[in-house]
């Protein structure tokens, strides 16, 4: 027997609708790129958004069609995701860090009509305009007073596109179903590949991070998403916000330690979300300026784990409650959260803490579980690490163009390439990539906990680990490490720190000092090419005997 309730389809446009009736007057306040604030209202983001799609329209582009987008956290780039949603064709974030070849593999391989462009982006595109042959149109994201004299073809202002237009359009009439959203990742092997999201899975993983146990925005809170649009879909904060009737304020493209407090301070922001890095420059700034966070209560931090001398501080010094996160651009991104559960809130601080440090607990609508080496599942106990694998309503089935084939097993499970341990209380912890965990003495040694250890000195800006060969075990740690500018730390004093803090058999075999670690385009650290430079490395008791 079938239900009989109203269908009502899961589509985008219908949290703009929301945002701008019951949430009209609420502000998104924006540092633009050409210098000064900007504040306007969900009311006219969603009167623009319109505007936006019929000239999209105008310039020809079709239901399905994948519009480009290079361009900071802005209320343009809010407004192009909805406008390019309600006009039937699928927004496409590309990531202005990745290498040039790779911005032109993806730009073609998404088949991208048009590129909406912030003025920092120009000249990339200028350079690389003869090598995507798909673009019509550039649409520089300025107004006219800006618009710079360029070469990319067809080059039109934003705000120009915008005025032309009147905002009596009715969204594109779309499925469910059909795509919204392309973002590619480069976490795979070979090109990057990309992620086709659906509205139904927009929509419903809008609903899963906006819960009390989740992200947890009100309609009173105001929201600072530092993670950029072109990561990850700004962990969905472009559609959770607006869901919520939550203030939002947009950075630009200034995102380091004063700009960010500027706007937590000026802004009263009571929310935040950003990667690691983001937290460890503010937290050094407000220690060297002796400042505080009146307003920020909440803030979520995900892309790699945040040092547990982080957390702490930012809870004890600051007031601030830390909720890491975990997930993939494959999911969404958000699989866990860390909030905690009941009781936990009455443990000692150090109890709590170890917690926190962990990824989190499951959203409804995640599935995860643990694979061991020989395929068989392994418990939820706490000690038990393997290859953490995910399925639901808003994890991948398959990549764009069919890249990479078959991407989930037979009963519809997804490998995330983390190593990961989940306890008793389904909070789940990742202990290393597949690829990087270090296989010593046929045990698993986490390069991950290590690195979060050795931040937690006070010397210590960077730290990375990666296995070094050995003639007996396999491979041993080797532990790289950036200093704080001014900081004295050697190897024995390294060590020393380490003692008592981690299990004496994952001591580091060597400790090396360098000016600065490689990264990739999203800020993670990008231990390919650290195995490659220290590829020749002799650990000191590796060394034949002389």
């Amino acid at each position: 027997m079938k239900g009989l309730m109203q269908e009502w389809p899961l589509v985008v446009s219908k949290i703009l609708d929301h945002a701008a009736l019951h949430h009209g007057t609420r502000e998104v306040v924006t540092r633009l790129v050409e210098g000064p604030l900007h504040r306007t209202t969900y009311g006219e983001i969603h009167s623009r958004a319109r505007k936006l799609a019929r000239a999209l329209k105008r310039l020809g582009v079709l239901r399905g069609d994948r519009v480009g987008t290079l361009a900071w956290n802005t209320h343009r780039h809010l407004e192009s995701w909805y406008g390019i949603a309600g006009a039937g064709a699928v927004y496409h974030t590309v990531n202005p860090r990745l290498f040039a070849e790779q911005i032109v593999y993806i730009i073609n391989h998404a088949g991208d009509r048009c590129l909406l462009v912030d003025l920092t982006f120009v000249p990339l595109l200028e350079g690389l305009k003869d090598k995507l042959p798909s673009v019509e149109t550039y649409v520089i994201m300025t107004d006219a007073a800006h618009m710079p004299q360029t070469s990319l073809p067809n080059a039109v202002a934003y705000e120009d596109l915008v005025a032309r237009e009147n905002d009596d359009f009715a969204w594109e009439r779309v499925d469910e179903g059909d795509a919204v959203g392309l973002c590619y990742t480069s976490g795979t092997t070979g090109n990057p590949k990309g992620v086709l999201y659906s509205h139904r899975s927009t929509v419903l993983h809008t609903f899963m991070v906006t819960n009390a146990d989740t992200m947890a925005f009100r309609s009173r809170d105001t929201v600072l998403p530092v993670v950029p649009m072109f990561h990850a879909n700004a962990w969905g904060i472009a559609f959770s916000a607006p869901m919520q009737g939550s203030k939002l304020v947009l950075p630009g493209c200034r995102l380091d330690p004063v700009s960010v407090y500027e706007l937590l301070d000026s802004e009263k922001v009571t929310c935040a979300a950003a990667v690691p890095t983001i937290w460890l420059g503010l937290v050094s700034f407000l220690k060297e300026k002796n400042l505080k966070l009146p307003w920020l209560n909440h803030l979520v931090v995900g892309g790699s784990a945040m040092p547990p001398a982080i957390i702490e501080a930012l809870e004890l010094d600051y007031g601030v409650s830390v909720c890491h996160a975990w997930g993939m651009t494959e999911m969404s991104p958000f699989g866990t959260l860390g909030s905690l559960k009941a009781g936990m809130d009455e443990l000692p601080f150090a109890e709590r803490l170890a917690i926190k440090c962990k990824q989190g607990r499951a959203l409804f609508g995640v599935e995860m579980r643990l694979i061991g080496e020989g395929g068989a599942v392994l418990p939820w106990d706490g000690k038990s690490s393997g290859h953490l694998q995910v399925r639901g309503p808003a994890v991948a089935a398959r990549y764009f163009r069919e890249e990479g084939g078959t991407i989930l097993d037979k009963d519809g499970w997804f490998d995330t390439g983390d190593i990961a341990s989940i306890d008793p209380d389904g909070v789940m912890q990742i202990t290393d990539r597949t690829k990087d965990v270090i296989k010593s003495g046929g045990e698993w040694i986490s390069s991950i906990e290590i690195e979060n250890i050795a931040v937690g000195h006070p010397a210590v800006a960077e730290a990375a680990v990666i296995g070094i060969k050995h003639p007996k075990w396999d491979e041993r740690p080797l532990l790289v490490i950036v200093l704080k500018p001014g900081a004295g730390l050697d190897k024995a004093g390294m060590l020393a720190y380490l003692e008592g803090r981690i299990a004496k058999w994952w001591m580091p075999d060597d400790v090396v000092f360098v000016k600065e670690l490689p990264h990739t385009a999203t800020g993670k650290l990008q231990k390919v090419t650290l195995r490659e430079q220290f590829r020749d490395f002799v650990l000191p008791m590796a060394a034949p005997s002389r």
